[in-house]
């Protein structure tokens, strides 16, 4: 994989360009792909998003997010984008099976690939160019740094800054977590002189939820979470039936998994989802003890030292009690 910085002079000429991150993208995935958008549109090139699948309501708001595509809304149409590519963006993920379905049509297809993205372990053989940087708050911070030191910086406008806000905002918990550095500070500066409205832009994301989405947290509060204080850890398994009982959509569970790291002296929160193909984990962490290798180790999954994410075929119950037992190997790191 080649720098990212020699990808400039291939934008000087008009290009069909595809844009996709993550499956489900928040705010972080969509911003980046948003303001990338924004930013190839305005050099001249034609350029599509395309979302693997759905995404949470609350980005809809977005500036271009109305011609974001659904892959799995319409597979044959964004598949003919994706073959007629000159190239491909791939941002804020690190493997290609993090698309779900879209894999194996990026794989296969034979435009230049280029990733921007900032979790560990990625997959460089499938990318002729791009950057990985762990210790960058989001991708968002890294388009941003991208187009900055591009020779055509002058094209940020506030669209693009709203987009670009809003992915560092939310990857850094409201630049309360330890990413967030003196750069994301100068990066959010410059982003401001540009006239977004930084209330606003909150609001967008924080303040737009259903109030079946308030009964689901306080249910998950009062009967879901178990406290394991012998490890410092707190653990949350939500069923299948609370999800269908307040009818939760993409992104409604969003930020839950922070809530346990909110209890006095926890140093892991893990948050386990019975999703319908699969069930999911979204592990965070305080100090020094590293959810990635944890993640990888014991649940198929990975991201950042103090956020990551799993999965697994089991059961809910065969989950939680792999969890309870692989734990207990943890005792004096979570001490």
């Amino acid at each position: 994989m080649q720098e990212v910085r020699l990808v400039y002079p291939l934008l000087a000429e008009q290009k069909n360009v595809i844009i996709t991150t993550h499956q489900k993208p928040d705010g972080d995935a969509m911003g980046a792909a948003l303001g990338l958008y924004h930013f190839l549109t305005q050099l001249g090139h034609k350029v599509t998003v395309i979302s693997p699948t759905n995404w949470a309501n609350f980005l809809n708001w977005m500036p271009g997010c109305e011609f974001v595509m659904d892959f799995e809304n319409d597979r044959e149409a964004a598949g003919k984008l994706v073959n007629a590519a000159d190239m491909l963006f791939c941002l804020d993920f690190n493997v290609l099976h993090r698309t779900k379905n879209m894999e194996g049509i990026l794989a296969e297809v034979s435009c230049v690939k280029v990733l921007i993205d900032h979790h560990q372990q990625p997959q460089v053989e499938a990318f002729e160019y791009g950057i990985s940087d762990v210790s960058k708050s989001s991708t968002c911070e890294m388009v941003y740094d991208f187009i900055e030191a591009s020779p055509f910086r002058q094209y940020i406008n506030k669209d693009i800054a709203t987009c670009l806000f809003t992915g560092i905002m939310t990857d850094t918990g409201s630049f309360r977590f330890s990413s967030t550095t003196p750069a994301v500070h100068r990066a959010v500066a410059a982003l401001k002189e540009t006239g977004i409205n930084h209330t606003e832009i909150f609001e967008n994301i924080y303040d737009n939820f259903s109030e079946s989405r308030l009964r689901f947290i306080g249910n998950a509060l009062l009967n879901r979470l178990e406290v394991l204080y012998e490890y410092n850890t707190a653990l949350m398994a939500i069923p299948k039936k609370d999800i269908l009982k307040y009818e939760i959509k993409t992104g409604d569970t969003e930020g839950l998994v922070n809530y346990l790291l909110t209890i006095e002296g926890i140093k892991l929160g893990a948050l386990l989802i019975d999703r319908t193909e699969e069930r999911k984990w979204s592990f965070r962490s305080k100090g020094d003890f590293d959810v990635n290798v944890f993640a990888r180790t014991h649940f198929e999954g990975g991201g950042h030292k103090n956020a990551a994410g799993g999965r697994s075929s089991e059961s809910i119950e065969e989950n939680v009690q792999k969890f309870k037992t692989v734990i207990q190997a943890y005792e004096q790191q979570l001490q």
